[in-house]
């Protein structure tokens, strides 16, 4: 990891540099080559490492907004090159970033705020999300980069996929398509020697079994989704397509900025008045947004860009998430989860202004001051509330990289291998 993650997150041209100068090191080892193009005709990169049967697979850049996959897959690549114990009967393969579009359009390489972060935000469309697509198109309607991750999880047949996330504030948390016994304890451990605390509570997981502190397992396709209003669920993504060859997907999330609220355990004193409390929030917080569009719209020029794209379907997911909340059964909730919902509540709307942001500063439409100012004091409200504090971007690495061993560790018995 080293400069590339003390300088900041690594562009998707430094990843690819850093792995070409890696395969051009070890050639018997180690081989670069593309396993497709994006639909803006970019390549996706996979870096190979050892060439045994039985294979892990680890992607970065599923998402735009979340880089510290990035660095880390250059850790993991060095450190398996380095250590021939973590090759034995394993290779290893690392997809550089499964969305460079997307990356293109998100422009903070090393925030030093929450507003820094989202004034270059950028997260795409559900249906242009590589991970999620399938979860809202058609199969005839995939983009190709998630042809590509579903072309390279056919050829290689991992018995583990481990796709690396992150969240702006918050906790570390992990979470399965199945479960994989002994992961808790390491995962745990890491986060407590980094200092990063672990979300107990995460609101992404609501109803989930649970397999330790922070690690949770995916309920099985056709169980209730914790969020039905929710069009994107994770049980129709990527994520299963390697269970079709026996194996699992381990997701690892790690926090830019850390809470230590996320990881409060105590029943919450009145859930069912503060998720309604938070339902009201997220439409008004909500609304503004929409009403700075909606006079801004006619004064925009077509075609609409994926930025405007995306803030409109963050925009949409609002009516339905706030009746998910409203309505939903809160019998007992910890004090993390409404924690969980609160920060998650606070996201929707904050996203969605700041990407609209972007589209009125280029064309400096008279909404944009109203924005700024939106964008400027959600940024500081999210922070204050959580008590923000900013994890290294190599600790953020490190506990990415050691939960991926632990977890390649843990899977392999259950792979037969």
């Amino acid at each position: 990891m080293g400069l590339l993650s003390e300088l900041g997150y690594p562009t998707v041209a430094e990843l690819e540099s850093a792995a070409r100068t890696l395969a051009a090191r070890r050639p018997g080892l180690c081989a670069l080559r593309s396993i497709g193009c994006s639909r803006a005709g970019r390549p996706l990169r996979l870096l190979s490492v050892g060439h045994a049967r039985h294979a892990v697979l680890v992607v970065a850049g599923a998402h735009a907004n979340e880089p510290t996959g990035g660095s880390t897959v250059l850790a993991l690549a060095e450190r398996v090159v380095r250590e021939r114990a973590l090759r034995s009967g394993v290779s290893w393969h690392f997809v550089l970033c499964a969305d460079p579009d997307g990356a293109s359009l998100h422009t903070t390489a090393l925030p030093r705020t929450l507003l820094d972060y989202h004034l270059g935000f950028f997260r795409p469309a559900g249906p242009e999300q590589p991970e999620w697509s399938p979860s809202v198109l058609p199969p005839d309607r995939l983009p190709p980069e998630t042809h590509a991750l579903m072309g390279v999880l056919d050829e290689l047949r991992p018995y583990l996929q481990v796709t690396l996330h992150g969240t702006d504030l918050g906790g570390s948390w992990v979470q399965l398509t199945k479960d994989v016994p002994g992961l808790a304890e390491p995962f745990a451990k890491s986060a407590a020697e980094l200092g990063i605390p672990v979300e107990r509570g995460a609101s992404d997981a609501a109803g989930w079994p649970v397999s330790g502190p922070g690690v949770f397992v995916m309920p099985r396709p056709g169980g209730l989704a914790a969020y039905p209003s929710m069009p994107d669920d994770a049980r129709h993504s990527t994520w299963y397509h390697a269970h079709r060859y026996g194996g699992l997907t381990a997701v690892v999330e790690v926090p830019m900025w850390a809470s230590d609220l996320v990881d409060d355990t105590a029943p919450h004193p009145a859930p069912a008045a503060a998720l309604r409390h938070l339902a009201r929030r997220l439409l008004t917080d909500a609304g503004r947004v929409e009403g700075v569009l909606a006079e801004a719209l006619p004064r925009l020029p077509g075609p609409e860009g994926p930025l405007l794209r995306a803030a409109r379907w963050a925009l949409a997911l609002v009516p339905g998430l706030a009746r998910d909340w409203r309505d939903g059964p809160p019998p007992d909730l910890s004090t993390a989860y409404v924690g969980s919902v609160d920060a998650f509540g606070r996201r929707l709307p904050l996203r969605a202004a700041a990407m609209l942001l972007r589209v009125l500063r280029e064309t400096d439409d008279p909404g944009a001051p109203l924005l700024e100012d939106l964008v400027a004091e959600w940024c500081e409200s999210f922070s204050d509330r959580f008590r923000a504090r900013w994890v290294p971007v190599g600790d953020q690495v490190e506990h990415q990289v050691r939960t991926v061993l632990a977890a390649a560790s843990c899977a392999r018995g259950g792979a037969g291998t």
